[in-house]
């Protein structure tokens, strides 16, 4: 689970597998979350199209019965990488590799004096020697400040909605394969040029400063359902704000991955698939559901209490 939707959850599963994680700090939840789902359909087969939180709690399962019904009528299962790739203990080592500096030059030249203060405060805070940053990208050190805020507040990665699918597939045998590679999803973040890499460590520590309040809103609209108030809090502002990382986070790979999933509806038989990406990839106008829809496939949303009257 490599790139992830918004600076929030920009996460490499496993990571930082020895951040603790505060439980104690994780509100109850309250029913089955209600799917960010739909469903594209053609003259003999259909996709689901499901958002996915990358990192979730224990309290976020079971999910619900239009879920379950989804994976039941699928085939075969794809995800953003295969889990052949994300669950290969290569994974991280590749992403170590492509994070090691090799320009001679330290994080602190690349920052200005005002976020090297605000990465020391947050260093000093979390227990993390700030002299470790220093031979990495600053891409790297913006993606491990994510996963330690988000790990703090109860979330784990172990428990996202990609995992659980992984592994409900191997149990019951169904095929499962990647949009993506490993290596593409890691050059999304090494090919960042320096100023897209100095606001990804800006944002991911505007965040850290706003605490768990605002991973929690969002965490509580994905189990809402509610698409407008996830677009509106993970990527209106960060389009916005960051354009050409949005566009290289968010729209370049859905341009990518929209023919991949119209080759499964094109393809001659009956097969269904369900399609597990990070939310953010299904949302607003630059989303996979919104390109299918403006190719003449017929779309639904599936669920019975969908938020935003089920848009």
């Amino acid at each position: 689970m490599l790139l992830r939707r918004s600076l929030k959850t920009l996460v490499l599963t496993g990571l930082l597998g020895s951040a603790s994680v505060l439980a104690a700090d994780a509100p109850k939840a309250t029913g089955a979350p209600v799917p960010l789902l739909w469903k594209v359909s053609d003259q003999d087969n259909a996709v689901y199209l499901l958002g996915s939180f990358h990192l979730l709690r224990t309290s976020d399962y079971p999910l619900s019965a239009a879920v379950d019904a989804a994976f039941a009528d699928a085939e075969r299962l794809l995800f953003e990488l295969s889990p052949e790739e994300m669950q290969s203990p290569a994974l991280p080592q590749l992403m170590m590799q492509a994070a090691m500096r090799t320009d001679g030059k330290t994080l602190q030249q690349d920052l200005d004096a005002a976020t090297w203060t605000r990465l020391d405060a947050w260093a000093g805070k979390n227990g993390v020697p700030l002299v470790t940053f220093n031979g990495f990208e600053p891409w790297f050190v913006g993606l491990t400040i994510s996963i330690v805020e988000m790990t703090k507040q109860g979330l784990d990665p172990k428990l996202g909605l990609d995992n659980h699918f992984m592994d409900k597939a191997k149990v019951a045998g169904k095929p499962t394969g990647g949009l993506e590679r490993a290596q593409e999803q890691i050059g999304v973040l090494d090919g960042m040029d320096a100023s897209e890499q100095r606001q990804f460590v800006t944002e991911a520590l505007e965040q850290a400063d706003k605490g768990s309040a605002e991973t929690e809103r969002l965490h509580q609209a994905w189990r809402r359902g509610d698409a407008e108030g996830l677009w509106a809090g993970m990527a209106a502002d960060m389009k916005r704000q960051y354009p050409r990382l949005y566009q290289r986070i968010n729209v370049e790979r859905n341009d990518a991955w929209v023919p991949k999933i119209r080759q499964i509806l094109t393809q001659p038989g009956d097969d269904d698939a369900l399609v597990v990406v990070g939310a953010l990839h299904l949302l607003g106008k630059d989303g996979v559901v919104e390109k299918l829809k403006a190719q003449g496939y017929a779309v639904e949303r599936v669920c019975s209490a969908c938020a935003n009257g089920g848009r």
